[in-house]
């Protein structure tokens, strides 16, 4: 037995996020489902993360031991038993002690708004019906830069040891009607990059001044945050590795 990280991508519309559950198809069963049978043997996996019901991913990477003879005609095979929303990247043999959601020391996400009805960015991209100023939205991001603790952008009752995370990076870029929000930090509290996303567009809306965006950030208060952005924007987009 030895121990293979696969980098996949894959597209979250039709799943109930990664992590297998007992009543809903996520991404986790179908690569577990797949692998097992071309294994010949059940092939549990470990993702990088859990990633909600409708997020993205264009980098994601899991670990799985098993006996593999071709890990390339295992892609193969894989890409060609997965549905269309899920695709394999390449594959790669490790070291027994490389994990690939412990061994993670940085992650980054994308977020995904557009102001024009675009059918094309249906469940990719979310919608404003609203003009925002994103030369604000910038100014706000750049306190969560010189944030510590995001208490105010966990989701509530999450079983966490510590809100405490490392932010590195976190702008916005707009192209025309379509802008992204960048932001990298060494960890994530769930549901915390929707959360920063909703109310940072209630600041581009005019709705919560800087100051006010601050008081919240200091509240340590999820209650006084904004409300979480759709899913359907978020895209977990790199995941860093020491050992990578």
């Amino acid at each position: 037995m030895a121990r293979y990280f696969l980098e996949i991508a894959y597209d979250g519309t039709d799943f109930h996020g990664w992590q297998r559950q007992p009543n809903a198809i996520t991404i986790q069963e179908e690569i577990e489902s797949a692998l097992s049978t071309l294994i010949r043997i059940k092939t549990p996996v470990m993702g990088c993360g859990r990633t909600d019901t409708g997020v993205h991913a264009t980098q994601y990477f899991l670990h799985f031991d098993g006996e593999v003879q071709d890990i390339e005609m295992l892609i193969f095979k894989l890409n060609n038993m997965l549905p269309h929303s899920i695709g394999v990247k390449s594959g790669m043999k490790m070291d027994d002690k490389a994990h690939a959601r412990f061994g993670a020391t940085h992650r980054s996400y994308r977020y995904d708004l557009h102001v024009l009805k675009n059918p094309f960015l249906h469940q990719r991209s979310t919608i404003v019906f609203h003009e925002v100023n994103v030369d604000l939205m910038n100014q706000a991001a750049e306190m969560l830069v010189k944030t510590k603790d995001f208490a105010s952008f966990c989701k509530a009752g999450t079983d966490v040891k510590t809100t405490l995370c490392d932010v590195t990076e976190a702008r916005w870029e707009q192209d025309g009607t379509r802008f992204s929000f960048h932001i990298s930090a060494n960890r994530f509290l769930r549901n915390m990059v929707r959360a920063i996303v909703g109310t940072m567009l209630d600041v581009g809306k005019g709705k919560t001044s800087l100051e006010e965006f601050q008081e919240i950030i200091e509240a340590k208060d999820r209650s006084r945050a904004g409300k979480s952005a759709n899913a359907c924007g978020l895209y977990l987009t790199r995941v860093e590795y020491p050992f990578l």
